[in-house]
């Protein structure tokens, strides 16, 4: 082929640089496994028997309200073609592993203590931890969610996760893998290098392999929202150490002023805030986790456990749907929906999936006559992945 430049050593000045820089900021990794969902429990209610409390609770509400496939495919609008698989899923699901995430809450769901009290608390805690360890019900991810920074008093949030740390250390005789840490209400993004730092001297006091603390940021301001939004380098300020961004629904709704009846996880605000995670958080290798119902059945009646299920799916559903593949779970019922959902999601579109990689393996046009571009090929075999994980 006949060129006419001499030479492109001018023209690309800085090109090997700035490859560098993009291998850095957007890693191309494996997909890994992510849980679907975090189950929060304030700190004081936290005990060794915690994961079998849930799993029982949440097993006898499946066998009085959803005993058969066909109760289920009624309440979730499955197909019934799924039903069974998906309740045999859900029922293997709560027996082996019904907590796939769980964090002990020091933040609003545990409240203002007195300091003798949370330091107390951090022990009690840890030593649930290290229980459980022992009797091999920890779940595979775990943590603990301090107080935020913007409290004003970062040294209750510091020593709230130095103690329980030092604590679990020293009764596991190390630190149990898959610890992380939510770092709540991120008002200024100074609070994140300071958080992070903290983070780097508690490795080396502990002591810890260095990049073995992560955190996970919480997105429940519109000031944080903003955040996202104009900083580039936030991922890589912060040393590898932010390992996922979770949605909080009721203190963002509440700063933007909604009405109480609309703070709801799929208010199009919510939608607003979850894109604009997707768009500045994108190829960094940052999970992305959305909110919470904060709601229990209202009685024991099978009507008010159905209606709390039913809604509480309809949000999977919807989180789902907008690419957010975790959320928080705040009652065992939610156990129930939420692993339904999740099931039913992953197999309604699994054989689908699978011919559409293949057609276009082979050059040739999917059901439908589809002829898909490389960039949804491998969102379909992301999602196949996604979806094995998930159906284990």
């Amino acid at each position: 082929m006949e060129t006419t430049l001499t030479g492109l050593d001018g023209p690309l000045t800085g090109f090997a640089e700035t490859h560098r820089e993009q291998t850095e900021r957007f890693p191309v990794r494996e997909p890994a496994w992510q849980p679907v969902h975090t189950v929060y429990v304030p700190a004081d209610k936290v005990t060794a028997a915690t994961v079998s409390e849930w799993r029982h609770a949440a097993t006898d509400l499946l066998h009085r309200h959803l005993f058969t496939p066909a109760d289920l495919a009624a309440l979730f609008e499955c197909d019934p073609d799924l039903a069974q698989p998906v309740h045999d899923r859900v029922r293997r699901k709560l027996s082996v592993e019904p907590i796939e995430d769980l964090r002990i809450d020091f933040e609003d769901g545990y409240g203002q203590r007195p300091p003798e009290e949370e330091d107390g608390h951090a022990e009690s805690a840890a030593a649930a931890v290290a229980a459980m360890r022992e009797a091999g019900t920890l779940p595979r991810r775990w943590g603990l969610r301090v107080k935020s920074f913007a409290d004003g008093d970062p040294h209750r949030s510091i020593r709230t996760l130095d103690g329980f740390l030092t604590t679990v250390i020293r009764r596991a005789g190390e630190l149990p893998p898959g610890f992380t840490v939510t770092f709540p209400k991120v008002l200024m993004e100074a609070y994140l290098g300071q958080f992070a730092r903290c983070l780097e001297a508690l490795e080396a006091s502990l002591p810890l392999e260095p990049g073995t603390l992560r955190f996970e940021m919480q997105v429940e301001a519109p000031q944080t929202v903003l955040l996202l939004q104009r900083s580039a380098d936030l991922v890589p300020s912060l040393g590898g150490r932010l390992a996922a961004a979770h949605f909080g629904v009721f203190d963002y709704t509440a700063s933007l002023g909604l009405p109480p009846h609309e703070q709801r996880l799929d208010h199009p605000a919510c939608d607003h805030a979850r894109h604009v995670m997707q768009t500045a958080l994108a190829g960094s290798g940052v999970e992305l986790c959305d909110g919470s119902l904060a709601a229990a059945p209202a009685s024991d009646s099978a009507a008010d456990v159905r209606a709390l299920l039913r809604r509480h799916a309809a949000l999977v559903r919807h989180s789902l749907s907008h690419g957010f593949h975790q959320g928080w779970d705040m009652h065992p019922s939610h156990l129930i929906s939420r692993f339904a959902t999740v099931y039913a999601f992953h197999l309604a579109r699994y054989e689908d999936y699978v011919e559409r990689v293949h057609a276009w393996e082979e050059r040739t046009r999917a059901a439908g006559g589809v002829l898909d571009e490389p960039a949804t090929v491998k969102t379909l075999v992301a999602a196949l992945a996604r979806a094995d994980r998930a159906l284990g």
